[in-house]
Formats: structure tokens, C-alpha cells, sequence
């Protein structure tokens, strides 16, 4: 029999919740109308009932949240599948899952923002919840669900989890300082994946305000640390609303998480950022549509804390589309490095292990375009971001992304607009 859909399928769609840096951000991409509207049908103010099982069997949880002094930070919690769960459609229960050397551990109030991502890598499937703390036991909290969206599967490479004992003998060394180290620059250079949390705290934003945490995924390589250690990565096109850029343009202040798949160690950086929308400087990444710049200011890393070791990647289809590039690019690379030219990027496209899975861990030839970033064209990117967030000539617009699985109709929660 087909059941009823919440009433709130019934209301008109709402206005879409974008504050002022996601509306600058989108008119400069040339997109606002589009993201208003699509917004307007995507963005609920609950969670459908797909979307509550979904966040119920996932073993981890992508949590974005601010420290004392207003710095975003990227996190995982973990647990048994079922430590996440959706009791009501507004109410998004984590029964604890903190891990050592969380940079938010101790900071959740109740009235804190709160952004969570549920993602599978196994599966490519994600979903984003926003909210706010409505009560807090121990490490265990209850999050008034305010923003729930899909996001689609683009850019995620697929990884299998394997659980692991705790490791015996003491806690795992951890370390706080203001640079990146050498394992550290490892990690980075062949880092496929990352999480980056952004906010918008202020009051002028209205029902906008909140944090936004969002996995980020590209080639290995496409996070490039250059002398200075200030980092550099693609932003590709996405869905159009510009959650992340534009809190940025609110608030530079970033919060990075890299794990290391295959020990279970956790890199969290503080950054702030800096946006490149246009130049020579974009050349240096395919698909690119602008371009981040990270600043770091603070670097953690915990050894061996994720319950977790993964499989082998499976690279997202997305970046085999772009051109057989790869192997002149990578020689340029090695070329340049040879006489001493000006590329700073460090590469290294490694493979893993992953016995009895069937999972490649090569790295197509034709699947990545990693050209050299000359100091000239460094400089002209610095100069292009300092340009204004409202251009004189828009780029072309971007297409909207469908934003996730389409969900079952007739299903009670699956609100298809």
C-alpha cells in the first residue's frame, strides 16, 4: 500500500538557504538562478527516510564543527554500525565515536553548528545533514536537523573498509605544530581524497548560517604543497551551490582532514584560504574551474587512531575523461625537477596492496594531466585572487549536477521534487 509523504513534501519548495558569500560565489560562476532554483527543491529543512538508513549502517562520520576561537575543523567519528541514527526526521542522534587527537573534542555546546557527511566509499553514496546541538551526554549528542541534501558520486574514489583491533601498548603518538614535516608532504602528494570544513557563524546570514563539511577528491597529486608549504588543489563543478567557496568568501578560515587509508592516521590542518577564479594557474589541473589556496597555520596528526585500514582505490570514473595527458605531464614534471626548473608540486602516485579484492590500485596513464606551474604564472594567480568576488565577465556556466540517488517514489520520506 503507498504510504503518505511527510507534510512537509507537501509545502512549496522553500526559498533556497544561501547566504551572501554562496550568492557572490555563484553569480560569479554565473549560476545564481540555477542554484536558486535547484536549491530551492533540494535543500530540505528534514531528512527522508532514505536518507535516515542511509546515516544508520555507516561505521563513520564526516563531522564539521568550530573550536573555542572560531576555527573550523574537519573530523571523523566512528562506531559500530547503528552509532549514528535518525530517531525522527529533524533529530540526527551520534552516540559518541570520538577519536583521539579530535581537534573538537571538548568544543560542542548545545546550540553549536554542526555539518555531517555520510559517506560510503565503497558505494560512491554521500549525503550532507546541517544542524544544530540540541543536547550533549559525554561525547554522545543529539543535532536539530536543519539542512539535508544529497550529494552525487562524482569524484569519489571507491575503498572497501576492513575493521582492526586497537593497537596494545599506550596511546598513539600524536603531534601539533605549525608546519607540514616530511610524512606529512608524503601523505599530501599521494592523497586522492580529503574533507575541508568551512563556516558562516554570523547572525546576518540568517537560516544560511551553519558549517559545511565536503569531501574533496581528485587524481593523486591534485593537492600540491609548493615551497612555502601553502597548499593548492582543484575546485571541479559540482552542484552549483557553493557551500564551500562561499563560506570562504565569508570566512577564509579552513579546517582540512587527510587520512591515510592504509595506516589509519589522521592529518587535520588549519588553513586559511584563498581563491583563484581565474588565470594561467588553472592550467596546472584539468577539469579545474578555480582554484584554492591554503595558507596553513596549525598541522595535527594522530597515528593509527581509525578502526579502519581500506582497500586499493577504485579512481573515480570522472578523471579518465579527461585526455591521455597524463604520461607527458608527469615526464614534464620529472624534466623540470631535473634541471632545477620552477615546478613545486610534489608527485607520487603510489600503489597499495589490496590481496584477494580484485581492486586495481594503478593509476591510469591517460587518467591525470599535471602540468608545471611556472613561477610567472604563480605570480599571476596571486594577483587574480585578489580580484573582487563579483566579476566583470561571469565563466561560463556550469550545468547542475543531479545531487544524489533519485529516491523511491510512494516511499514515506521520499520527497521527489
Amino acid at each position: 500500500m503507498k504510504q503518505p509523504a511527510p507534510a512537509e513534501c507537501d509545502a512549496p519548495p522553500p526559498v533556497a538557504p544561501f547566504h551572501d558569500g554562496e550568492l557572490a560565489a555563484q553569480r560569479r560562476a554565473g549560476v545564481a538562478a540555477a542554484a536558486a532554483a535547484f536549491g530551492g527543491r533540494g535543500i530540505r529543512t528534514f531528512m527522508p527516510d532514505q536518507h535516515r538508513a542511509f546515516f544508520a549502517q555507516l561505521p563513520l562520520l564526516v563531522v564539521g564543527g568550530v573550536d573555542g576561537g572560531g576555527q573550523p575543523w574537519a573530523t571523523l567519528r566512528a562506531g559500530a554500525p547503528g552509532f549514528v541514527s535518525a530517531p525522527q526526521p529533524r533529530t540526527l542522534d551520534i552516540a559518541g565515536g570520538t577519536l583521539r587527537g579530535d581537534p573538537l573534542e571538548g568544543n560542542w555546546r548545545i546550540g553549536s553548528l554542526l555539518g555531517g557527511l555520510g559517506i560510503e566509499l565503497h558505494t560512491r553514496r554521500r549525503n550532507r545533514v546541517n544542524g544544530v546541538v540540541a543536547s550533549i551526554a559525554g561525547d554522545a549528542m543529539s543535532v536539530t536537523v536543519e539542512q539535508s541534501f544529497g550529494n552525487c558520486a562524482k569524484y569519489i574514489q571507491g575503498r572497501t573498509p576492513t575493521p582492526v583491533p586497537p593497537q596494545a601498548g599506550g596511546a598513539p603518538p600524536q603531534r601539533r605544530v605549525a608546519r607540514l614535516d616530511a610524512a606529512d608532504r608524503a601523505l599530501l602528494a599521494r592523497a586522492d581524497t580529503f574533507f575541508i570544513a568551512t563556516a558562516n557563524t554570523s547572525d546576518a546570514a540568517g537560516g544560511a548560517r551553519g558549517v559545511d563539511v565536503s569531501h574533496r577528491g581528485g587524481p593523486p597529486g591534485f593537492v600540491r604543497v609548493d615551497d612555502d608549504g601553502t597548499l593548492t588543489t582543484p575546485d571541479y563543478s559540482g552542484n552549483n551551490f557553493f557551500n564551500t567557496i562561499g563560506n570562504l568568501l565569508h570566512d577564509p578560515r579552513a579546517g582540512l582532514l587527510f587520512v591515510d587509508f592504509e595506516r589509519g592516521d589522521l592529518l587535520y590542518i588549519a588553513a586559511d584560504a584563498q581563491i583563484v577564479w581565474d588565470g594561467p594557474a588553472l592550467a596546472a589541473f584539468d577539469g579545474a574551474r578555480r582554484l584554492v589556496r591554503l595558507r596553513i597555520r596549525e598541522v595535527r596528526r594522530s597515528a593509527a587512531v581509525l578502526p579502519f585500514r581500506w582497500s586499493a582505490p577504485r579512481f573515480a570514473p570522472q578523471f579518465a575523461a579527461w585526455g591521455d595527458a597524463g604520461a607527458r605531464s608527469l615526464a614534464s614534471r620529472a624534466e623540470s625537477a631535473a634541471v632545477g626548473g620552477s615546478a613545486t608540486a610534489i608527485v607520487s602516485v603510489t600503489q597499495a596492496a589490496s590481496a584477494g579484492r580484485g581492486e586495481s590500485a594503478e593509476w591510469p596513464e591517460s587518467s591525470v594531466s599535471l602540468k608545471v606551474l611556472k613561477a610567472s604564472e604563480a605570480s599571476e594567480a596571486s594577483e587574480a585572487s585578489e580580484a573582487s568576488e563579483t566579476p566583470e565577465t561571469p565563466e561560463t556556466p556550469e550545468t547542475p549536477e543531479t545531487p544524489e540517488t533519485p529516491e523511491t517514489p510512494g516511499v514515506a520520506g521520499a520527497c521527489v521534487r
